[in-house]
C-alpha cells in the first residue's frame, strides 16, 4: 500500500479529484476533512448553478468520481483508500442541496453524514463489502447521503 503524498496527488489529474484537491492528505480523519471541504465549497459551487445544472453536476462528479477512484485506488495498491475524499465531497453536496439554507440545519447534515458515512448501517455495508472498484467507492456515501436525508428530513419536519 502506498501513501499518497503531494507528488502523487499532482501526479495525476485523477488523483488530485480523487483526494479532494488535497483534503484527503489530512493526517487524521481524511473523511472528515473531505467532507469538511465539499461542504466550504458547495456554496462558491452551487449559488451560481440552477437546480437542473447543478443535478447535473452532480450526476458527473459522480460517474467521474467513479473512474478517479478506481485509478487512484489501483495507484495507491488499496479500492477504498482512506484519503480518497471525492465519495464524500459529491455526496455532502447533495445533501447540502436538500438541506436547509442555514449554518445550523447544515450543521446538523454534515453530522449526520459523518456518522453514517462511518457506522455504515445495513444496507450500506453490504454494499461496502459487495461492490468493488470506484463504483463501490462512490456508492457506499451515496447511500449514507440518502440515509442523511431521510433523517433530516424528519428532524426539519418536527423541529423546523
Amino acid at each position: 500500500m502506498l501513501k499518497p503524498t503531494r507528488r502523487f496527488l499532482l501526479a495525476d489529474p485523477a488523483h488530485f479529484i480523487a483526494l479532494g484537491f488535497g483534503s484527503g492528505l489530512w493526517p487524521k480523519g481524511p473523511g472528515t476533512a473531505g467532507t469538511l471541504a465539499g461542504w466550504l465549497l458547495y456554496p462558491l459551487i452551487k449559488s451560481s448553478l440552477s437546480d437542473p445544472v447543478f443535478g447535473a453536476l452532480l450526476l458527473a462528479s459522480f460517474l467521474f468520481g467513479i473512474l478517479a477512484c478506481e485509478r487512484t485506488g489501483r495507484a495507491l495498491g488499496v479500492a477504498d483508500h482512506g484519503s480518497i475524499v471525492w465519495d464524500e465531497i459529491v455526496a455532502i453536496w447533495l445533501v447540502l442541496w436538500f438541506t436547509p439554507p442555514t449554518l445550523g440545519w447544515q450543521a446538523v447534515a454534515f453530522g449526520l453524514f459523518r456518522f453514517f458515512d462511518i457506522v455504515k448501517p445495513q444496507p450500506i455495508r453490504w454494499v461496502d463489502d459487495r461492490t468493488r472498484g470506484g463504483l463501490g467507492v462512490m456508492l457506499d456515501d451515496l447511500l449514507a447521503a440518502g440515509y442523511s436525508l431521510f433523517v433530516l428530513a424528519l428532524l426539519v419536519r418536527f423541529f423546523g
